[in-house]
């Protein structure tokens, strides 16, 4: 059920950005609103800490619930209205186009939009206890990780989308993507995968790096779009960019449950036995390189992208 209203939330938010942004600045656009999930997240543990241990768990629940439901409802009367959804014109039944589904790009960009978010989970979710249990660092320390693993996202998801976006040296979304993607892996095993006890210091770098590459990858999907709404243009072909962006949002979604049904067993196979030493060789030596190997796939849509300029395909 909290997911399913975070959904109602978010949904009507994004489809008013691109209502708003059609033909410039849309993945820029994306990435500001998300970077502003970032400032969430960077905060929150905290007032979540705070509310835990001044209160039990139920009623440090309902305290949050009470915030979301205030500053949702204030939300509501900030969303703009686009002149083109008050006309009479566009208040008729409109059928939306589905010919984006008979390509293959559509589905390349849901595939690595699923293989990351599988793995970009599971610091958010591990982190802290891999921290305390086996880094042997504080609570406290814990929680600021989960902070420092948020705060560069508010600024790379608006960087990423000005790369996309700018006129002076735009890159290609294959770029971008690439680059998010093998800065994030990298950060996971040379990183994460090399703590011990006590290495607060490569904690902390691997929480800046991986919340940076890896948390900007969300706000390069208005390219995603960007690219399918060419490929419809020369096709000559309908498509509606805000039902596009729920769908990827779904395959993001899609992600997540993996990423969370797999993340049980990693750990459980991580008890069995030692697969190397530092972090490997730890319970959690298994999630370390399922987290790495997903975000290297989450680069997929990069390969397609540079195979459709080299005409490969």
């Amino acid at each position: 059920m909290a997911t399913f209203g975070c959904a109602l939330i978010y949904s009507p938010t994004t489809l008013s950005l691109g209502e708003w942004f059609i033909t410039s600045n849309r993945t820029l656009a994306y990435g500001i609103t998300l970077s502003c999930k970032n400032i969430v997240g960077a905060t929150c543990p905290w007032l979540i800490r705070v509310l835990i241990d001044h209160y039990n768990f139920r009623v440090a629940l309902r305290w949050w619930a009470a915030i979301v439901a205030g500053t949702s409802i204030l939300a509501i009367f900030l969303v703009p209205t686009h002149p083109s959804s008050l006309s009479l014109s566009t208040q008729r039944e409109r059928k939306i186009p589905w010919h984006f589904l008979r390509h293959q790009t559509f589905y390349i960009y849901a595939l690595a939009i699923i293989l990351q978010s599988s793995g970009y989970g599971i610091p958010q979710t591990y982190l802290n206890t891999y921290a305390h249990e086996v880094a042997l660092l504080s609570q406290t320390s814990a929680t600021l990780l989960l902070t420092l693993f948020n705060i560069p996202g508010i600024a790379s998801s608006s960087f990423f989308g000005y790369l996309c976006d700018n006129k002076y040296f735009s890159l290609s979304v294959s770029t971008v993507t690439g680059v998010s993607a093998v800065s994030s892996a990298l950060s996971v095993f040379l990183l994460w995968g090399l703590t011990s006890q006590g290495s607060m210091a490569l904690l902390v770098l691997f929480s800046i790096a991986f919340g940076f590459f890896a948390g900007g990858y969300s706000s390069i999907w208005g390219g995603f779009i960007n690219e399918l709404e060419s490929e419809a243009a020369q096709r000559n072909e309908a498509i509606d960019s805000g039902m596009v962006y729920g769908l990827l949002n779904g395959a993001r979604g899609i992600g997540y449950v993996s990423g969370g049904l797999a993340g049980v067993p990693l750990l459980k196979a991580g008890g069995l036995g030692s697969i190397g030493g530092h972090a490997y060789g730890s319970t959690y030596g298994p999630l370390i390189i399922f987290t790495g190997l997903s975000s290297v796939f989450g680069g997929w849509g990069s390969l397609w992208g540079f195979r459709k300029v080299l005409h490969l395909v």
